[in-house]
C-alpha cells in the first residue's frame, strides 16, 4: 500500500518537524505493520535524511512508542471533546466515540498487533499500558454520565464495570484471539461495548441506544 507523503511545516520549528515524522510513521506503520517499518523508508517518504530522523528520535522503536503515546493522547483528546459537546446526548457521545475508534483501529494492519507481540514486546506492552489508561477514563466516564441521564442501571457498580470492560479488551485484542474469532482491531469495539451496554442499559437507554446503533 502506497503512503502519500506528509505535506512539510515550516522547516526551522523542530517541533513540527517531530509532528510530522509521528504523522508519516503512524501510518506507515498502521499500513505495514512493524516488520515493515524501517528508518528507511520512512526518511525516504519524508524527503528527509535518516541523520535527521535520528535527531528527533534515536531509534526506530523510540519512535514507535512516540507513536503508541500520540495515538493514547488523540484518543483521550477526542473523548474529552466528546464529552464536552453539549449538542451530543449520552447515545450520541457513545456512538460517536465508537466510530471514531472503529476509524482508527480500520487503519491498522491486520497482522500489526501479532508483530507487536512477537518481535517488539515492549511496544505490545505500552499498548496495554494505554488501554490501562483510557478505558478508565472513557469508560468510566460514560457510565457516569449514563446514570446521571437515567440510562445506565443506577445499581451498576462503576469500578467493577471498568474492569471488567479492561479485562475483556486486553484478552479480545490479542492475535491469537482474533484470529481465532476471525475478527480484526476495529471489529472490537462495536461488539464488545455493544455486548455490555445491552446488560447494563435500563430500556430507556437501551432505546436510545439501539437508535444509533442499529444496523
Amino acid at each position: 500500500m502506497a503512503i502519500r507523503s506528509v505535506p512539510a511545516p515550516a522547516p526551522f520549528a523542530d517541533d513540527l518537524v517531530a509532528s510530522r515524522i509521528l504523522r508519516q510513521a503512524r501510518a506507515h506503520l498502521f499500513a505495514h505493520g512493524y516488520c515493515q517499518c524501517t528508518m528507511d523508508e520512512l526518511a525516504g517518504e519524508l524527503g528527509m535524511s535518516k541523520k535527521t530522523l535520528y535527531v528527533h528520535f534515536p531509534s526506530k522503536d523510540a519512535l514507535m512508542l512516540a507513536v503508541i503515546d500520540d495515538f493514547s493522547r488523540e484518543v483521550r483528546t477526542d473523548a474529552e471533546a466528546l464529552f464536552a459537546d453539549a449538542k451530543l446526548d449520552f447515545a450520541g457521545r457513545l456512538h460517536r466515540f465508537v466510530e471514531n475508534m472503529v476509524r482508527r483501529l480500520g487503519e491498522m494492519h491486520p497482522l500489526l498487533l501479532r508483530d507487536l507481540q512477537r518481535y517488539a514486546p515492549e511496544l505490545h506492552q505500552r499498548l496495554a499500558e494505554m488501554r490501562e489508561k483510557n478505558i478508565p477514563f472513557v469508560f468510566g466516564r460514560f457510565i457516569e454520565e449514563g446514570q446521571k441521564a437515567g440510562l445506565v442501571r443506577a445499581d451498576v457498580d462503576r469500578d467493577f464495570a471498568v474492569q471488567f470492560f479492561l479485562h475483556a479488551m486486553h484478552g479480545l485484542l490479542q492475535p491469537a484471539v482474533m484470529a481465532r474469532l476471525k475478527l480484526s482491531p476495529r471489529d472490537i469495539p462495536p461488539r464488545a461495548l455493544g455486548l455490555l451496554f445491552g446488560g447494563l442499559l435500563t430500556p430507556a437507554g437501551r432505546k436510545a441506544y439501539e437508535k444509533h446503533f442499529a444496523a
